[in-house]
């Protein structure tokens, strides 16, 4: 398993479309821009079969440090919750039924379905 950069998903995109990567680029960040935005106003943003970005309000609690075991109190704040999609689910699912436990490695590669 590795992480992917926003920078290896903007070269994928712009080869995979043969678009100038600076356009790509600006097309992803300012995407981004706007579902930080819509977030901030508390709006819900669903991306059909991918998922739904909503905005939840954790309460405010009591927390232990562990270290002094002292109880601290935790103020209430906003933070986001993600729903996975159909089409994500599905490939999540598919995914977990190739991959060996133990070791993280592929059972064998991928089939014709799971890359449309």
């Amino acid at each position: 398993m590795s992480t992917i950069t926003k920078k290896e998903l903007i070269d994928r995109i712009a080869d995979g479309t043969g678009t100038k990567r600076v356009l790509v680029k600006r097309i992803v960040q300012n995407f981004l821009d706007e579902v930080i935005e819509e977030l901030g106003r508390g709006n819900r943003l669903e991306f059909r079969d991918f998922g739904v970005f909503e905005c939840k309000v954790r309460a405010a609690r009591v927390a232990q440090n562990p270290k002094t075991l002292e109880r601290v109190p935790v103020p209430a704040k906003r933070t986001v919750k993600f729903k996975v999609g159909r089409v994500m689910k599905l490939r999540l699912s598919d995914a977990a039924h190739r991959f060996d436990e133990a070791t993280g490695m592929p059972l064998d590669p991928p089939s014709a379905a799971a890359s449309r």
